[in-house]
């Protein structure tokens, strides 16, 4: 654990890891402290900039990171609420910052990636911790019983609003943290680190079920089951590992159904989800709303109808079809496909589904469970949730996004002994050898 926080390094690159990893720590928190940080990083950054940094100056990748933001930008050209992209285009700041950052700072983010990630998942275990503390305050507080923990008043939303962040975007960085110890577990460790890294799965598998957030469980489901073994195991292990992770996955699913408020929100919500809507209900199912992007991307499916419109858009059919609640609430289209659909268009969502696919391919070559993860996070709650208009979610995409791609195309160096090897030892101090 020591080297968690006592790294060797140059003085800038201890302080670039110490931002990075307070940026980590502060992404479940209020987003002042994340920005801060940020922006912190980015003043240090440009002040220890170094022209004769190793790292390949702006890469091609560095614009498929930022890809999102150019959308927004171009978009804007024919947007009818430019006051309202250029809103989107300060929210999306991350998204160009972050490539930028990672070219010109020189710190080593493959060096450092296992302290980082674990710095994090402590993080979210730590703030899963509060939240049960918080909660189990209030349940004594009012002299609840202490089964009221299940009931709708401390899950989901109600579970994370002590901290004021929405339960799904919360979840993706759970489930990110769980799958980073989950990979620790497996691998060969002392006995020390494999209860302590047992304890925190326990911990964020159980907050996960506490957030009560469906895309992210599905997709979790998906890692853990068949991801998992498929990446990391081989052989009689892989085998063992199957039939572990299913036998615990179903435990899990029957012990939902048999909570009353867990199997509402699991099955009965999401079955309403999918429904249509009807008169008289005081929540609209997503499919209406979806129903309702689908004919506002009918009207310009090329293009779209350029940056910040959505919520304009959506909020005039909102009103004319009487589904007053999301009218009211001025809800998106709750889908991060049909939102590139309804902006840009076709050209917008294509080249947001190229970095998808970038992002699938690099993770997959690399055989980096993590980086998969991350990505099938993204891809499925993105079905469920405009990920990309809030904060939270940018910050997430932003930073992990730029941090798994550039270490994916980071090449390795080769260690030479030079003592053993004299006649490579002018060749050594020459130049840099990579494996071909």
């Amino acid at each position: 654990m020591k080297e968690l926080f006592l790294i060797k390094d140059t003085l800038a690159n201890k302080i670039s890891y110490y931002h990075l990893m307070l940026y980590l720590l502060s992404l479940p928190f209020d987003r002042f402290f994340s920005h801060l940080i940020l922006i912190s990083f980015a003043v240090h950054t440009i002040i220890q900039f170094n022209k004769n940094n190793k790292k390949p100056f702006f890469p091609l990748y560095t614009l498929l990171l930022q890809s999102v933001f150019w959308v927004t930008v171009i978009s804007t050209i024919y947007s009818a609420n430019k006051q309202q992209a250029f809103k989107e285009w300060e929210l999306y700041l991350p998204i160009l910052l972050f490539p930028l950052l990672f070219c010109f700072n020189s710190l080593d983010l493959k060096k450092y990636r296992p302290q980082l990630l674990l710095a994090f998942a402590l993080g979210c275990t730590a703030t899963i911790i509060y939240l049960y503390f918080d909660a189990f305050a209030t349940i004594q507080y009012y002299k609840l019983p202490f089964s009221a923990i299940l009931s709708h008043a401390f899950t989901n939303h109600n579970f994370s609003e002590p901290i004021d962040m929405h339960a799904t975007f919360f979840s993706l960085q759970i489930g990110l943290a769980l799958v980073y110890m989950l990979s620790l577990l497996i691998k060969r460790q002392s006995t020390s680190n494999k209860v302590l890294y047992g304890v925190c799965c326990f911990i964020l598998a159980v907050g996960i079920i506490q957030l009560s957030s469906k895309s992210v469980f599905v997709a979790l489901f998906l890692i853990i089951n068949i991801a998992f073994p498929y990446f990391l195991l081989q052989g009689i292990r892989r085998k063992r590992f199957i039939i572990i992770t299913a036998s615990l996955s179903t435990l899990v699913i029957i012990g939902i159904f048999n909570s009353s408020n867990f199997r509402e929100r699991f099955l009965t919500e999401f079955k309403h989800d999918l429904s249509k809507s009807t008169a008289g209900e005081t929540t609209d199912p997503r499919l209406a709303r979806w129903g309702i992007a689908a004919e506002v991307i009918g009207e310009s499916p090329i293009i779209g109808h350029g940056a910040g419109t959505e919520i304009t858009l959506l909020q005039e059919k909102y009103f004319t079809q009487k589904l007053y609640r999301s009218y009211l609430n001025r809800l998106n289209a709750h889908n991060e496909y049909l939102s590139f659909l309804i902006k840009s268009g076709i050209w917008g969502l294509a080249i947001f589904i190229a970095t998808l696919v970038y992002g699938f391919k690099k993770a997959i070559q690399k055989k980096d469970i993590v980086f998969f993860s991350f990505m099938l996070l993204l891809a499925v709650v993105s079905l469920s949730e405009n990920i990309l208009d809030a904060d939270k979610g940018v910050m997430y995409y932003s930073f992990f996004f730029a941090f798994f791609v550039f270490i994916s195309e980071q090449k390795d160096r080769l260690q030479i002994p030079i003592k053993k090897h004299k006649n490579l030892k002018k060749m050594a101090t020459n130049q840099t050898l990579v494996p071909s």
